[in-house]
């Protein structure tokens, strides 16, 4: 009898040693999982960037800084860098902000958002690249490129959102303001959302002296209410996107995982 329960009591630490090793494997994977859906959100966001960008009437708003100085490089007037590289040094300093702004409060697996942030870069200037085959020189191609652009923007940002994830350095810092003032986050986001864009108006008149209409017009505007009112719109309709977040990867699970995506649980 003692024997036996010698055994029971090996076993079951057995048993429990496999399950936490189960657990931690089973983290592993959702957490990379997570992050792979994440880079493909991202993928979009920053075609959606590209086509606004492209239209030429006017760049999203994360985008008019880093435009207006990647313009200022093309004319030789500030140094000749992409446009996802001026992103990432945008990144860097709404980082920099945060830390100002929450001083001890800043959590720091928020400096992950650099890690983000430089991939929302990369994935930037490839885009560029991808959208430089396209034609913009009718204004009814203009329309149709931003009107896409902002669409996918904001179907991405839904997307994004739902990786739960560590937010974009732009998001991060609109987050830490509102936590610190008191001000709800509509509010603040809107209120650097402006102050961004009017960032941009004066870096055109710094470099060209001229407003940069191409960097901040009319289409600039319409992003800033459109995205907005995609991502509420498409949010009802993304369980389709939560299911893919469910699924885990791996050969065992493949059949069961891909059954439950094509045929969702009621």
């Amino acid at each position: 009898m003692e024997n036996f329960r010698k055994f029971a009591l090996i076993l079951s630490h057995v048993l429990m040693k496999k399950s936490n090793r189960s657990k931690v494997k089973e983290r592993v994977i959702q957490f990379v999982w997570q992050h792979v859906m994440l880079l493909v959100s991202m993928f979009f966001m920053t075609l959606g960037v590209a086509l606004c960008v492209r239209s030429n009437l006017g760049s999203g708003v994360i985008s008019s800084i880093p435009m207006a100085f990647t313009l200022a490089g093309e004319a030789m007037k500030a140094p000749a860098l992409t446009i996802g590289e001026y992103t990432n040094i945008m990144n860097v300093i709404l980082v920099g902000a945060q830390i100002l702004v929450l001083r001890r409060r800043f959590e720091p697996v928020q400096l992950f958002q650099l890690v983000v942030g430089f991939f929302f870069g990369a994935m930037l200037d490839a885009n560029m690249w991808l959208t430089s085959f396209f034609s913009y020189g009718e204004l009814w191609q203009q329309i149709v490129a931003q009107l896409a652009g902002a669409t996918i923007l904001g179907v991405a940002v839904a997307a994004e959102i739902r990786c739960g994830s560590v937010t974009m350095p732009g998001e991060g810092i609109q987050v830490a303001v509102s936590r610190v003032s008191g001000r709800p986050f509509p509010q603040v986001k809107m209120a650097i959302d402006t102050l961004l864009v009017v960032i941009a108006v004066i870096c055109g008149y710094c470099f060209f002296g001229a407003w940069p209409r191409t960097v901040v017009g009319p289409g600039t505007l319409f992003a800033m209410f459109y995205v907005g009112y995609v991502v509420k719109l498409v949010n009802p309709h993304m369980r389709w996107f939560d299911r893919l977040l469910d699924y885990r990867p791996g050969f065992r699970r493949y059949i069961y995982g891909l059954a439950r995506f094509i045929y969702p649980r009621n």
